[in-house]
């Protein structure tokens, strides 16, 4: 229940004002829940991430905060639309950077489909910030436990292990240029030789006459 000041009226805990003498009841703050706070050491977790880090929290609180926490389906429109393997090797995750790079390929290799990759590339977007959950959390649990003496060098730390490989992008560009290079050489040569349209004949070549 909640006491009026005015009045003394126990109200509903929920009432905005007094039942018995109208006057406006004060509001109880709001205490931290999960939907709130990510960790207590989230400042830790925004030194690491860098860019994009309120975006990336905001997926992050929807993994919980216990020591098990618990997949929950979100989107990375940048993992998806982007090479995939550039993205995690943007964010430092060069295991997974390799995972993305060599798979796509094999996987084409093995099955002779061209649309192999973009398979691999819903499978990014799909997980690519619940992997970068898991890498924020164990490289932070890492660093905090070396380095929980010094705070000068914890920073130094983080941003170290953390953050964004910007170099990446103009990767990306550069490899998305010469695919479209590619793509317009390949409609400007044509079919190939052997390759011409039904009912055009080949060139005939006259007899030599003895």
């Amino acid at each position: 229940m909640k006491s009026c000041a005015q009045c003394r009226q126990q109200n509903e805990d929920d009432a905005k004002f007094c039942y018995q003498c109208g006057n406006t009841l004060a509001l109880e703050p709001e205490s931290p829940t999960a939907s709130h706070v990510i960790n207590p050491d989230e400042h830790l977790w925004r030194q690491f991430i860098g860019p994009h880090a309120d975006r990336y929290l905001q997926y992050f609180k929807k993994f919980g905060l216990g020591e098990s926490p618990k997949f929950a389906l979100t989107w990375n429109w940048p993992a998806f639309l982007y090479v995939s393997f550039l993205w995690f090797l943007y964010r430092k995750m060069y295991v997974y950077a390799l995972v993305y790079a060599v798979g796509p390929m094999i996987s084409t290799y093995l099955t002779g489909d061209m649309t192999v990759g973009l398979i691999w590339s819903i499978m990014a977007g799909a997980t690519a910030n619940y992997v970068y959950y898991w890498h924020c959390r164990e490289q932070i649990g890492e660093i905090k436990k070396n380095t929980s003496i010094d705070p000068a060098k914890q920073g130094e730390a983080l941003k170290a292990a953390g953050g964004v490989q910007s170099y990446v992008i103009w990767i990306g560009v550069v490899l998305y240029v010469l695919f479209a290079i590619t793509m317009f050489n390949m409609v400007q040569d044509g079919p190939l030789d052997g390759e011409r349209a039904p009912g055009k004949p080949g060139k005939t070549t006259a007899p030599r006459s003895v």
